[in-house]
């Protein structure tokens, strides 16, 4: 059912793409098989998954097949005088050839569960790649069908939080080229930390011949598939561009600066990071129909949550690697100017219930699970609510509000925990030996 449901997916995306004039997810796969892929990184990340199903052996010998077919691509492409465009990986296409090729192994030479386990491990590693696909799609999507954005409503409503990408972004500049690209190399390698921490939560699978019941990559990719729905009703594209120049603010000092077209002629005025928003009644503003409208709520946070979440179970070096991740992503997003502050307060308790729902599916729809889901629900339904409809009321009475905003997110944390702390099991009782009788 649930690949049916992706195929079904991924093909409704294929045909609504074609209809805007652009690439879908199933033509963009194809492309990376010969052509140089957007992420060769997180193609990487995928293999890696894939590998946690293969003994050590096979390990150096898909690793070494999918490095030999790089090297073997790149020398084809110097050869003919063929550079990556920007954007693009120099690398990837082996990585992503050894998954089809462990796929199609497992179709034809395996049998029984040894078939089941590598398809799993295939299945898994092209589904890390294909996300990204759908995700860039998704993207394209939303800028060619909401031609108009909510950011003045998010912007009035962020007066209540204090502005806080005004504040961050102005320490970011602070920090200069050294601490912007630092941010950069965190918040663009999100997926690297989740496939680290994925494979901890995987260590055992090759042993066991069994995945784990629940782990991070299905919160990664179910947050990754439903997440950009909420872009539709909510096309938002952040102060950056919305109160910016875009892109171009850090093209002085960025190593590895987007290719995106200026956006500042689409912009409402050029305030961010040093000039908050006026305090008047918001309206939809038409924006340009390439700059995507993925900021409410915000996925970089509720990925870096989940992460934050799944590394509690590690050792203590993951645990501090995941807060450190969580922290940096939250800097970023907002210093970069790609987030207002209520985005984020939306994409931590989105990523909390999407977590919360998978975790109750593998409880077979426990009680106290399904509350706590529906509670989640409703506030997140109440964020976005309350910013469409009271951005004025929530920037008027901010001293009354902030603590309201605060708490509901806060609120759904503390039920996060508290349900599922009931849920972890109880250690076993220490057994002590009975005294035994002396001999006399």
């Amino acid at each position: 059912m649930a690949l049916l449901a992706l195929l079904g997916l991924l093909v409704a995306l294929e045909f609504t793409a074609r209809h805007y004039g652009i690439q879908g997810p199933l033509t963009g796969q194809l492309h990376d098989l010969v052509f140089p892929p957007r992420s060769g990184t997180q193609t990487y990340g995928g293999l890696a998954l894939t590998m946690v199903v293969l003994t050590w052996r096979q390990r150096f010998t898909a690793l070494g097949a999918a490095v030999g077919l790089d090297l073997a691509y790149a020398a084809l492409r110097w050869a003919a005088g063929i550079h990556p465009h920007h954007g693009h990986s120099a690398f990837g296409n082996g990585a992503l050839w050894v998954m089809l090729g462990i796929a199609v192994l497992a179709l034809t030479r395996r049998t029984g569960p040894d078939r089941v386990l590598l398809l799993k491990g295939a299945g898994l590693g092209l589904l890390m790649v294909v996300a990204r696909k759908i995700g860039d799609t998704w993207l394209l999507i939303t800028a060619k069908s909401r031609p108009m954005v909510l950011d003045e409503y998010v912007a009035v409503a962020d007066h209540a939080l204090g502005n806080p990408s005004w504040v961050v972004g102005r320490l970011v500049e602070a920090t200069g080229a050294v601490g912007y690209n630092t941010l950069d190399i965190v918040y663009g390698q999100l997926a690297v930390a989740a496939v680290c921490v994925a494979l901890y939560q995987m260590r055992n699978v090759v042993t066991e011949r069994r995945f784990p019941r629940h782990h991070l990559v299905r919160t990664f990719l179910a947050i990754g598939a439903v997440g950009p729905a909420v872009y539709m009703v909510f096309p938002v594209v952040g102060p950056l561009f919305a109160y910016g120049t875009g892109t171009e603010h850090w093209a002085g000092i960025a190593l590895w600066s987007p290719h995106m077209p200026p956006s500042a002629p689409w912009a409402v005025a050029d305030l961010w990071p040093h000039t908050t928003v006026p305090l008047t009644a918001p309206h939809a503003v038409p924006f340009d129909g390439i700059t995507p409208r993925n900021c409410m709520p915000s996925l970089h946070t509720a990925w870096a949550t989940t992460i934050f979440v799944h590394s509690r179970k590690g050792p203590r070096a993951m645990r501090y690697a995941g807060t450190f991740w969580l922290v940096a992503t939250l800097t970023a997003t907002l210093g970069f100017g790609y987030h207002y502050g209520a985005d984020l307060l939306a994409g931590v308790v989105f990523a909390l219930t999407v977590e919360a729902a998978l975790r109750t599916y593998d409880r077979a729809w426990d009680r106290q699970g399904l509350r706590l889901v529906a509670y989640g629900t409703t506030v997140f339904t109440a964020l976005l609510l309350s910013y469409r409809f009271l951005p004025v009321e929530l920037a008027e009475h901010r001293w009354l509000t902030a603590p309201l905003l605060l708490l509901a997110t806060a609120s759904v944390i503390l039920a996060y925990v508290r349900t599922t702390t009931t849920w972890e099991p109880s250690p076993a009782p220490a057994r002590h030996p009975e005294p035994q009788p002396e001999l006399i």
